[in-house]
C-alpha cells in the first residue's frame, strides 16, 4: 500500500510573480525611443506611391480650359469651323479646275490637258453666283503653223457660267480676258533648225540665226537676221534680212540681184591670187572676166607674160576690189575650170543659184498666226524679243466657251 502524499497548506509562489513585483514602475522613453517613433508616425500619414503624372497633367489641362471665358471658346470653336469651311471650298476649287481642265483638252483637241486656276474666294460662293472673278488658263505646246508656240496663257475675268451646281458646267462667257503667248528658241532650234542652226534674240525686236546649211554636199555657214513685226491683228510676220552663205573663207554668198548680191570673193580670197600666180592667171585669161573687172588688155598682157608684171597688178588695192565686185555666179556655167582653179566647186555655185532670197527667208521664217475664234474677238497687242524666245501679249474679248 502506497504512502499518500501530503499537500502543502502553504502552495510554491510564482516566479513571475517575483519578478512583477521587482518592476518599479514605467521606465523613462530615452532620445532613441523617441526619434523611432517619430519615424514610424511620420511614416504612417504619408504612405509612399509613385507619382501619377498623367492625372495630375489632364487635371491641369482641363482646369484651364475650365477657367477660360466663354467668350474666347466662341472664337475657338468659329476658327475650327472656318477652317473646316475653307478646306471644303478648296476642296471643291480643285475638282472644278480638274473638270474645266478636261473639258477644255476634248474641245479644243490639245495633246494634253491645260492648267486651270481659278481666282477669287469663296469659291462655293461665286459657283452659287453664277461668276467667277478670274480663272487663268495654261496650254503648252499649241501648234501654230510652221512652229510650235511653247505655252499660251490667258487670264479671263468677270466669267458668267452656264451651270447647275458644280458638276454640270455647260459653259461660260468671257467678256474680257489677257494673256501672253510665247515662242522659245530652243523650240525654233528643233523645228526650224534640225539642229542646224540656231536662233537668238538680238534687241527688242530682231532675232539672229546661225549655224550651217548642206548644199551640194558642202555644209555652208550660214548668217541672217529676222525682224519681227505683228501682221495684222492675229498674226506674227518676220522680214529676214543680211542673209549670207560662206564657203570657208573664200567667198560668200548673198542671194539677190543687186551688184552688191551673188557670189564674191572674200578679202582673203583676194589675198590668194596676189601670192598664187597659177590662179591670178587664170581668172586673167578669161576676157569676159577681163571687161568686168575693167583692166586694160595691154595691162593683162603684160601681167601675163611678166611675172613680176603680174605681181604688181594683183598686189594692187584697185585689183582688190575689183575681184571682190566679181560675181563668180555669173561666171560658174560659162568658166566651170576657172571656178575649180580658184577652189570652187561648179556644182556648188550652180546649186547656189537656186537659192534666192524667197527660199532661204521660208527656210528661216518664224511667222503665225493665231486661230480666229467662232466668237468674239482676239488680238495681239505686244510683240518683242526677250532672251529666251519671243513674247506676244493677247486680249480679247466676248468669248463663249461650250454652251
Amino acid at each position: 500500500m502506497r504512502t499518500p502524499h501530503h499537500l502543502d497548506a502553504h502552495p510554491r509562489p510564482n516566479p513571475y510573480e517575483e519578478l512583477a513585483a521587482l518592476d518599479d514602475g514605467p521606465l523613462e522613453e530615452t532620445p532613441l525611443d523617441e526619434f523611432l517613433t517619430e519615424e514610424r508616425d511620420a511614416g504612417a500619414e504619408d504612405a509612399w506611391a509613385p507619382p501619377d503624372h498623367r492625372r495630375g497633367g489632364k487635371r491641369r489641362r482641363k482646369n484651364r480650359f475650365a477657367g477660360l471665358p466663354l467668350a474666347v471658346k466662341a472664337v475657338v470653336g468659329l476658327v475650327v469651323l472656318a477652317s473646316f469651311a475653307a478646306l471644303g471650298d478648296r476642296w471643291a476649287v480643285l475638282y472644278a479646275e480638274h473638270r474645266a481642265a478636261d473639258t477644255l483638252k476634248d474641245r479644243l483637241d490639245l495633246a494634253a490637258a491645260p492648267e486651270v486656276e481659278i481666282g477669287g474666294f469663296p469659291f462655293l460662293t461665286q459657283l452659287a453666283d453664277k461668276r467667277l472673278d478670274s480663272v487663268k488658263v495654261t496650254v503648252p505646246d499649241v501648234a501654230a503653223d510652221r512652229v510650235s508656240l511653247a505655252k499660251v496663257s490667258a487670264t479671263a475675268h468677270d466669267v458668267t457660267l452656264d451651270a447647275d451646281g458644280l458638276t454640270s458646267v455647260r459653259g461660260a462667257h468671257v467678256p474680257r480676258f489677257d494673256g501672253d503667248v510665247q515662242l522659245t528658241f530652243a523650240d525654233l532650234n528643233r523645228e526650224l533648225g534640225a539642229s542646224q542652226v540656231t536662233f537668238t534674240g538680238e534687241g527688242r525686236d530682231k532675232v539672229r540665226a546661225n549655224g550651217t546649211l548642206p548644199v551640194a554636199g558642202h555644209n555652208l555657214r550660214l548668217r541672217a537676221e529676222a525682224r519681227i513685226q505683228r501682221q495684222g491683228e492675229r498674226g506674227i510676220a518676220t522680214e529676214i534680212g543680211k542673209m549670207r552663205l560662206d564657203i570657208g573663207d573664200l567667198a560668200t554668198y548673198r542671194p539677190g540681184t543687186r551688184a552688191s548680191e551673188g557670189l564674191h570673193l572674200t578679202t582673203k580670197g583676194t589675198a590668194d591670187l596676189a601670192r598664187e600666180t597659177r590662179k591670178a592667171k587664170a581668172l586673167l585669161s578669161v576676157p569676159a572676166i577681163v571687161r568686168r573687172m575693167g583692166v586694160p588688155e595691154a595691162t593683162v598682157r603684160e601681167a601675163l607674160a611678166d611675172d613680176g608684171k603680174l605681181a604688181e597688178l594683183t598686189g594692187s588695192p584697185r585689183f582688190a576690189r575689183q575681184a571682190a565686185g566679181l560675181n563668180l555666179i555669173d561666171l560658174a556655167l560659162e568658166n566651170p575650170d576657172v571656178m575649180r582653179r580658184l577652189g570652187l566647186d561648179p556644182n556648188l555655185l550652180d546649186s547656189l543659184s537656186g537659192l534666192t532670197r524667197p527660199v532661204l527667208a521660208d527656210r528661216l521664217s518664224l511667222a503665225f498666226e493665231l486661230p480666229e475664234p467662232e466668237q468674239g474677238d482676239v488680238r495681239l497687242r505686244d510683240v518683242r524679243v526677250e532672251e529666251d524666245g519671243i513674247r506676244v501679249r493677247v486680249s480679247g474679248s466676248g468669248l463663249t466657251v461650250g454652251g
